[in-house]
């Protein structure tokens, strides 16, 4: 191929945005040669590699801008650590139909079992298909809101809460919720109800996660969830909130 058309085509894929292969025709090229590959096998090659190339700018943006602490993934959870885990449960939970359904999530157990890893994990798959993600602790919600409802931007606030597919509440029943801070809280949950999956993590039975399990319980009474109990140090699993209490 002569150097000519070999710069028009850079000149051309650069204005079209083909970043990829414009900087390594040279290379696709002698990789076609190699296995002399035909023209169709030789454009799904550049297509498939501009848009792996893509993927991977799109999810690691993503990732920035998520407020995930960081980016563990179910590989680097240690599951034997927690033997009385149903890994299947968790495993089922990565394929992550539980966003195509709008179903919510809550991780139960002591401090220290894992829950924040296994909350972001899911966060981390679920941003690698596609879906935006955001994570945050039930803490720093609750003083965003405050703030917003104090600067009169509340409905501001609430709608950038309901913009990811994913919207993961860490540390939930940490603190207790007064009566003001759990009505902004509701606002949000419930016009989340059915627009978008939560995942949330928390130290407490659902049935004592102060304010936080009744606000729950009143939007989403009588939808489906998925609840895994996560069993302490000792081997004691915490009281599991009822499958049939949120969605």
């Amino acid at each position: 191929m002569s150097e000519l058309i070999i710069t028009r085509i850079r000149d051309t894929a650069t204005k079209l945005g083909l970043a990829h292969l414009a900087e390594n025709l040279p290379d696709l090229i002698k990789r076609a040669e190699e296995a002399t590959m035909g023209y169709v096998d030789f454009l799904d090659l550049v297509l498939g590699e501009e848009a792996g190339v893509k993927d991977g700018r799109r999810f690691r943006n993503a990732l920035k801008l998520s407020g995930l602490p960081h980016h563990k993934t179910l590989d680097d959870f240690d599951f034997a650590f927690q033997p009385d885990l149903d890994v299947r449960k968790i495993r089922d939970l990565a394929a992550l139909a539980f966003l195509e359904s709008r179903s919510n999530i809550a991780l139960l157990g002591p401090p220290g079992v894992g829950k924040s890893h296994l909350a972001i994990a899911l966060a981390v798959a679920a941003c690698q298909t596609g879906y935006s993600i955001y994570f945050t602790s039930l803490d720093d919600l609750v003083g965003k809101l405050r703030v917003a409802d104090a600067q009169g931007k509340l409905a501001w606030q609430i709608r950038s809460y309901l913009r990811p597919s994913l919207l993961i509440i860490d540390e939930v029943g940490y603190l207790p919720l007064d009566r003001t801070d759990a009505n902004l809280v509701f606002q949000l949950i419930s016009r989340r109800y059915e627009k978008g999956s939560i995942i949330i993590t928390s130290n407490k039975a659902f049935s004592k996660a102060h304010m936080f399990a009744r606000i729950c319980v009143r939007c989403c009474r009588s939808s489906t969830g998925s609840c895994p109990g996560i069993p302490g140090e000792r081997g004691r699993r915490c009281r599991s909130w009822s499958l049939r209490s949120w969605s």
